[in-house]
């Protein structure tokens, strides 16, 4: 009886936390839905100008930033990619994307340590696996020192 109580307590929370990052994603504006359509066509300047117009209108989101640092580190601009993903870290410590995408920019930097550190945030944030876990673990695997 414990346990189906524990597990029943595991899946309201998960269905908490889906319920609260889809909502987020539901209030983006105009200007985030365009960002994220400069991003799948890989316009990362693109982005960045209506991301950075957001965030002085809006202040932005943890989602927000996470694009900003996705589409800096795609231009090879590291330091502003981790300065982004630290900022939606500490609006959102539990952000599965933020915690993948700088996994992945430490890896481009060649600080394993740094991407392992991340890589146990998601395993403790995702207690029945995701996506981001996978795909950061996947990174770390294949990850050989330049």
């Amino acid at each position: 009886m414990k346990i189906i109580i524990a597990t029943l307590i595991a899946l309201s929370l998960c269905l908490s936390t889906a319920w609260a990052a889809s909502s987020d994603e539901d209030t983006n504006s105009e200007a985030v839905n365009a960002a994220a359509t400069a991003i799948k066509a890989k316009d990362w300047a693109g982005a960045i100008t209506l991301l950075e117009a957001e965030v002085a209108a809006n202040k932005g989101t943890a989602n927000v930033y996470n694009y900003l640092g996705y589409a800096h580190r795609n231009l090879g601009n590291y330091d502003a990619a981790f300065k982004h993903y630290a900022t939606a870290l500490k609006m959102e410590p539990e952000h599965r994307g933020a915690h993948e995408y700088v996994g992945q920019t430490y890896l481009a930097v060649g600080n394993l340590e740094m991407a392992k550190k991340h890589l146990d945030a998601l395993d403790r944030i995702c207690f029945f696996g995701c996506e981001e876990y996978d795909d950061l673990k996947a990174a770390v695997a294949a990850y050989r020192p330049k």
